[in-house]
């Protein structure tokens, strides 16, 4: 019988890059993924590496900042491990806050000036009536092409997949984890850690049928074909909607935040709000081809914290719930559990993200 050091429940770049850390360190690794790796939240997200203190929690700030650090040299490693490009881009975020931001964080807003006129920095763009102007150091990822480089990535560093079916329940023997149960099979390892996304709390362990109370939070994108492909170059955000350019000249417009079960349809009526609401932005988009639409499911929980660390049952730890930051905090996010699932202290604080508070 096959066992495996550790188990990683859930294929998405949470659960990828875990693996990847855990590999690294010479733990053998078994991810089951309940469909396809990377393709649910990850293939949804629009990328970008927020660290702006007006849209991060005070309390992840830390971990967000450290992460978006990390993240030239975790992109960079799993494009020469894997031969494939993410589409790291570092031209930086022109932020429009709502005023009610901008009066709340002053100081913030006035230390991050436009490096140059909004018409040079961004001729196609059209500011909102009255609006501020911000210029933030920020990066973007395309999480498509990251999520796929990561999954080839961890499978060229040894690290086992099975696919196709979720995990209905993780195994115990005499108090402590032993394995996963899913479709009538049986994985086993003495470490398991839920890295399901918004499927979390779907998990039984043991007596308690869930110990980490996710939820799917739908979110709406469409996607435009740029003229000229360099038409926008910065990451936009405003009240109403964002704009995250690729260097091959899409444009995804994003996004909703519903609560709407599992229901990943999409609804014409809000891809035209979106559409308008980037048209506003950027006139020029006005004969731009829509590619695509489509909804994603992030993890939310009720304080709108990621769940990271160990829970009381032995060897079973979670490391779900990153909500809008799934992309963001993956590398910090590998670092940190990677280190709690080898029993060591972790370089950062993780107490308010623990899955005893709920």
């Amino acid at each position: 019988m096959k066992t495996w050091d550790v188990i990683v429940i859930g294929g998405g770049i949470i659960g990828l890059s875990l693996s990847i850390a855990l590999r690294k360190r010479g733990a053998t690794v078994l991810v089951v993924e309940r469909g396809e790796p990377g393709r649910e939240a990850s293939h949804a997200a629009g990328g970008m590496l927020v660290d702006c203190p007006l849209e991060t929690p005070p309390v992840l700030q830390s971990l967000a900042t450290a992460s978006a650090r990390l993240y030239p040299e975790f992109a960079h490693e799993l494009e020469v491990e894997s031969g494939m490009k993410v589409d790291l881009r570092d031209s930086g975020t022109i932020l429009f806050p709502s005023s009610e931001h901008a009066a709340r964080h002053a100081d913030f807003v006035s230390t991050h000036p436009l490096p140059a006129v909004l018409g040079e920095l961004a001729p196609a763009l059209v500011p909102p009536a009255g609006g501020t102007a911000l210029y933030l150091k920020e990066r973007s990822v395309d999480p498509r092409a990251l999520s796929a480089a990561a999954w080839k990535s961890a499978r060229n560093r040894g690290v086992d997949f099975a696919t196709g079916d979720p995990v209905e329940s993780v195994l115990l023997s005499d108090g402590k984890v032993s394995g996963v149960a899913r479709a009538k099979i049986a994985y086993h390892a003495a470490k398991v850690v839920n890295c399901a996304g918004a499927w979390s709390g779907q998990i039984s362990c043991g007596v308690n049928a869930s110990l980490h109370p996710t939820r799917p939070v739908k979110g709406q994108m469409l996607c435009l074909v740029m003229h000229p492909r360099n038409l926008l170059k910065h990451v936009v955000r405003s009240p109403e909607v964002y704009l995250i350019p690729r260097i091959d000249g899409r444009l995804l417009v994003g996004a909703t935040v519903e609560e709407a079960g599992f229901d990943k349809r999409t609804d014409p009526d809000t891809i035209q709000r979106l559409h308008r609401a980037a048209l506003k932005l950027v006139p020029k988009l006005a004969d731009a081809k829509i590619l695509e639409d489509w909804a994603g499911l992030r993890p939310g929980t009720p304080d709108a914290l990621p769940i990271l660390g160990a829970t009381t049952t032995p060897g079973y730890f979670v490391a779900t719930g990153h909500f809008r930051d799934g992309i963001l905090l993956a590398p910090i996010t590998a670092q940190v559990m990677s280190e709690v699932i080898e029993g060591r202290k972790p370089e950062y604080d993780l107490s308010a993200f623990s899955p005893a508070r709920f």
